[in-house]
């Protein structure tokens, strides 16, 4: 993006940092720490709507840049999205749950 000045896919480029990146290794950082809240079926369920939503809700912000049919688009968008809070959802619910403090 930089060397090209493209900065049309800034965006995108933050979405996949913060989503990609970010949220990732902050969830497996509370999932290492925190290994009684890791092996919860909430935690395999958070899990997989994360991981298979997040390549859908990326894959849909880049067809913005592409000329895909709007219905494609909204599916990777709103499939994506709806997974990804839903994971997000349940990683909460599964941290209130099951995360004690030490003290």
């Amino acid at each position: 993006m930089h060397y090209t000045v493209e900065l049309q896919w800034k965006a995108t480029h933050a979405h996949i940092g913060v989503l990609g990146w970010l949220t990732t290794g902050f969830i497996g950082l509370i999932y290492s720490i925190y290994k009684d809240a890791a092996e919860t079926g909430l935690a395999k369920a958070q899990f997989w709507f994360y991981n298979i939503g997040l390549p859908f809700l990326l894959v849909g912000m880049m067809m913005v840049y592409i000329d895909v049919p709007r219905w494609l688009f909204e599916l990777f968008v709103s499939g994506g999205g709806i997974a990804v809070a839903f994971s997000v959802l349940l990683f909460l619910v599964n941290v209130f749950k099951h995360v004690r403090s030490s003290s």
